[in-house]
């Protein structure tokens, strides 16, 4: 397995193109007020676009990103791109982080440091880890999969392969959104390697076993599976697309970066926690320094692929089956679908079960610290 550096390197003639694009910009009619219930507003989009246009720097953002030490390696005839930070103690214990969608990799650059030198970035008295942060495929730099099967248990495989390339022969997983679903096959196919997960997302594909054999659903358990099926009716209308006709919305993702933007950032708005205002929840330019991601890369269909794959094989487990490894799990209040720690603990072995104060779907970006802290904590009693 061949690993070489990765540097970002954007053409210039794709980022005049992409200036091309916003300038040209055909907007849509809207009614009302402008509110949220429509989907993203325009007025929000216009604002957000006028700044990509006419002050985001997109070179600035490449070489922050490019701070971060980053590298392709093929395996299995797919070429994946990941950041690895290795940390400041001599014996730093490995951790895998994987994203989701509408993330990316850009969503951990504010948390890697405090994983990496907790000391030096207002943690002190942890254990540094040595952090990877593979691109899921089809995301970031990661090559876009060229045929059907590309699911969390197949990216969990080439993650375990990665690992194993890189001379790590156990390490910790965590993850929300995919990610999530990503780390718990790995814990699942590979306990021997998973020291200990943690989780700030249960995976939407997540279903225990509810045979006879099983315990009664708890009064919490019943209430939030009613509430699962409003959300899924009232908000659940981009899964429903992309698990099922993905192609169909890649062609007007691909083909207008504005598209590409409402439809990315009307999730960053709904599934976080604070103001009214998106800019205020976000620093915008890390909101368009991960769009600017997913429009350089052009593989905007795989994104979305992964919906359907992952609903060809979801996590179903059978009775009596368990994840070996052990659960910790921080609760943020504004993440999507919260469920109930006995849904949960169907499956898992749940040693941290933590309410956040505050925060989101976007924990690694929302409430760093916290996440940081939350995962130092958890892990701190195996290393």
């Amino acid at each position: 397995m061949k690993i070489t550096p990765f540097t970002i390197d954007v053409s210039s003639a794709a980022v005049a193109d992409l200036a091309r694009r916003l300038e040209m910009t055909r907007w849509p009619d809207e009614v009302g007020e402008g509110g949220w219930e429509y989907g993203m507003p325009c007025r929000v989009l216009r604002d957000v676009v006028d700044h990509w246009r006419d002050r985001f720097d997109w070179r600035a953002a490449e070489r922050r990103l490019n701070g971060l030490p980053q590298f392709q390696i093929e395996i299995d005839g797919r070429v994946v791109h990941y950041v690895h930070v290795r940390g400041v103690d001599q014996e730093s214990a490995a951790l895998v982080l994987t994203h989701g969608w509408p993330g990316s990799f850009v969503e951990m650059y504010k948390i890697i440091p405090m994983l990496t030198d907790p000391a030096s970035n207002g943690l002190p008295g942890y254990h540094s880890f040595d952090v990877i942060v593979p691109s899921l495929p089809g995301f970031g730099f990661s090559q876009a999969p060229a045929s059907p099967g590309m699911n969390s248990r197949a990216v969990a495989s080439l993650w375990h392969g990665l690992l194993a390339e890189l001379g790590y022969s156990s390490y910790f997983a965590q993850g929300g959104d995919i990610g999530s679903g990503v780390s718990t096959w790995l814990a699942r196919l590979h306990p021997e390697a998973v020291r200990a997960l943690h989780l700030n997302f249960i995976s939407g594909s997540y279903q225990p076993p509810l045979t006879e054999a099983d315990r009664p659903l708890s009064a919490a358990e019943s209430l939030w599976l009613a509430a699962r099926t409003q959300w899924v009716e009232r908000e659940g209308g981009y899964s429903h697309i992309q698990t099922t006709k993905p192609q169909t919305l890649a062609y007007s993702l691909t083909d207008s970066p504005v598209g590409l933007a409402g439809w990315l950032l009307e999730k960053f708005f709904a599934w976080s926690d604070g103001s009214d205002d998106l800019t205020q929840r976000f620093d915008v330019d890390e909101l368009l320094t991960n769009v600017s991601v997913y429009w350089f890369s052009g593989n905007v269909a795989a994104t979305l692929r992964m919906y359907q794959e992952n609903a060809l094989e979801p996590l179903r487990f059978r009775t009596g089956e368990r994840i070996i490894p052990t659960l910790s799990y921080a609760r943020f209040p504004k993440e999507i679908i919260n469920p109930p720690r006995e849904w949960v603990e169907r499956v898992f072995d749940i040693a941290r079960w933590i309410e956040m104060p505050v925060g989101g779907h976007f924990a690694a970006l929302e409430q760093p610290r916290a996440l940081a802290l939350d995962i130092h904590e958890a892990f701190a009693a195996y290393r």
